[in-house]
């Protein structure tokens, strides 16, 4: 069975920096693409960041400049890297990734449990 499991998430004063992981487990053939989304209190998730198998990457415009993801295939981990940080990126983070689970299946995407992620102001 396929989990993915998230940490790095917690509390840091705004200007701060957090680095979230996220490691996909289990038997599979392959992963295309990697991402995070989050979720405020009271707002719908929202794409942050997105890495696919080749290493191209999408952010969110909220973000640009302050986060990168990038993701380690050896390891079948993606990672967020969240620099200066705001009050406004305040939420669950939760990460997802889209995965074969044999060489001829259709991909199912995957979603992981959410770390929180609370900047103070």
């Amino acid at each position: 069975q396929v989990q993915l499991v998230e940490s790095g998430g917690g509390l840091v004063q705004a200007g701060g920096s957090l680095r979230l992981s996220c490691a996909a487990s289990g038997s599979f053939f392959s992963i295309n693409a990697m991402g995070w989304y989050r979720q405020a209190p009271g707002k719908q998730r929202e794409l942050v960041a997105v890495v696919i198998s080749g290493g191209s990457t999408n952010y969110a415009d909220s973000v640009k400049g302050r986060f990168t993801i990038s993701r380690d295939n050896a390891k079948n981990t993606v990672y967020l890297q969240m620099n200066s940080l705001k009050p406004e990126d305040t939420g669950v983070y939760y990460c997802n990734a889209d995965i074969r689970g044999m060489r001829y299946e259709r991909e199912q995407r995957y979603w992981g449990q959410g770390t929180q992620v609370t900047v103070s102001s």
